[in-house]
């Protein structure tokens, strides 16, 4: 059984930083390009960030330049940590595992305020 677990969500204030992590099981993690992906109520779900299984990285925009994404195959783990965080941030951030194209596995998601 696959099962992507997501944790380190959670509410801070505008220019704080937040890591988020994602634990797999039930795949051989290190050959999956991992990715994370965010969605905002009312919006569509959006790329945030992703890592080959190499680790060459990819960024949506709304990850370039204050996100960070990284992989430790041996602990099945893939980490998103972000900093400076705005408003706009405010989301449930979700972390997949790509099979090919657009498929794969999903986590349940881990939502992440950015209030004052």
């Amino acid at each position: 059984q696959v099962q992507l677990v997501e944790s380190g969500g959670g509410l801070v204030q505008p220019g704080e930083s937040l890591g988020l992590s994602c634990a797999a099981s039930g795949i051989l993690f290190s050959i999956y390009p991992m990715m994370w992906y965010r969605q905002a109520p009312g919006k569509e779900r959006e790329m945030v960030a992703a890592i080959a299984p190499g680790g060459s990285t990819n960024y949506g925009n709304p990850g370039q330049g204050r996100f960070t994404i990284s992989r430790d195959n041996a602990k099945n783990t893939v980490s998103l940590q972000m900093n400076n965080l705005r408003p706009e941030d405010t989301a449930v951030y979700y972390c997949f595992a790509r099979l090919a194209g657009t498929t794969g596995y999903w986590g349940q998601g881990t939502q992440v305020t950015v209030s004052s």
